[in-house]
């Protein structure tokens, strides 16, 4: 009979750790999978991935806010002006 090969669960510090390595460039993604037991093609797809998504890393965090987030103010108190 023969064995049920198994697939292997990687938790996502280890999918970040490798990912990073192949987008630094050092080694190349053969010698990356080799050195970690994985295959060359899913360090590529990981790689991939962590470029894409890198972006959204910074969203939302900084930056100028909505004009109309500073207009709200302003409009509260005319309207508190015009009560008066």
């Amino acid at each position: 009979m023969s064995e049920v090969a198994t697939r292997k669960v990687h938790t996502p510090e280890f999918k970040a750790k490798v990912g990073l390595e192949a987008v630094r460039g050092v080694k190349t993604i053969n010698e990356i999978g080799r050195e970690y037991g994985v295959h060359p093609v899913q360090v590529g797809q990981w790689k991939k991935a962590i470029q894409e998504n890198a972006k959204t890393l910074f969203e939302g965090k900084r930056g100028p806010k909505p004009a109309a987030a500073h207009r709200e103010p302003e409009l509260l108190y005319s309207e508190i002006g015009k009560l008066k």
